[in-house]
């Protein structure tokens, strides 16, 4: 029997994609990112769901999906389960459900499966050449570059999403490179930056890991969107 390993799930989620979504966190990530506020995620935990009792948990919110809703699977990163997300992706489609996937792209292979029943992809770019990728996640950029090509392949909807952290992606260096990076990706339809911020830090010192970017101030909402507008007028050059 599969089981999935589940943190948490969000049921009225409104900016995992579009409409009213419930959001459903699996545990595990590849990745160890600098910025990361959810390290109690890295590792999988109980395997505590069956693809029937997540499915039959989240028809009780159906209602409230209406046309735009549904289902975004987050983490952690959820492509590491991919048999339990394929088997529970599939009844979600028997019951006309929007599914969504955040995720940075880094799994165990099987894309080409889970992607036949997703709607649309939330990928996180974690930075755009092999150096500075490394740099904050630990791991190379190659596995990313392979669920790209399937995303493409399959021609799946994508929104874009961006950690902004000062003294890294707050530059115009970067954005001209992300500007060319996302040139890779097809059927882009919203791009979003998201400011970088020090809400995890706490989770650190009680998971007595430490924290890498302790010496780094959060970047305010304000400065963000400045940045995202200034990205956007480069952005649109391409169109």
């Amino acid at each position: 029997m599969t089981k999935g390993s589940i943190n948490s799930i969000e049921t009225f989620g409104l900016v995992d994609g579009p409409g009213i979504r419930t959001v459903v966190f699996l545990n595990g990530c590849k990745l160890r990112c600098k910025y990361c506020h959810n390290p109690e995620m890295w590792y999988s935990q109980q395997l505590n769901y069956t693809p029937e009792e997540l499915v039959e948990k989240i028809l009780r919110y159906k209602s409230y999906y209406k046309n735009t809703g549904g289902v975004t699977f987050s983490g952690g990163e959820p492509l590491l389960q991919p048999d339990f997300l394929i088997e529970t992706m599939k009844l979600l489609k028997e019951n006309d459900i929007h599914v969504a996937i955040d995720t940075a792209g880094v799994g165990i292979g099987k894309y080409e499966e889970i992607l036949k029943y997703v709607d649309l992809v939330l990928l996180d770019i974690k930075h755009i050449n092999s150096d500075g990728y490394s740099e904050i996640t630990g791991y190379k950029i190659d596995e990313v570059e392979n669920f790209i090509k399937e995303i493409n392949r399959q021609e799946k909807k994508v929104w874009i999403r961006q950690v902004v952290v000062p003294g890294i992606m707050d530059n115009v260096t970067y954005l001209q490179g992300l500007k060319e990076y996302l040139k890779k990706i097809n059927n882009i339809e919203r791009i979003d930056f998201l400011p970088y911020h020090k809400m995890g830090e706490e989770k650190y010192k009680k998971l007595n890991i430490l924290y890498p970017y302790s010496d780094k101030d959060a970047m305010s909402k304000e400065d963000c969107r400045k940045l995202y507008d200034m990205f956007m007028e480069m952005y649109k050059e391409n169109e």
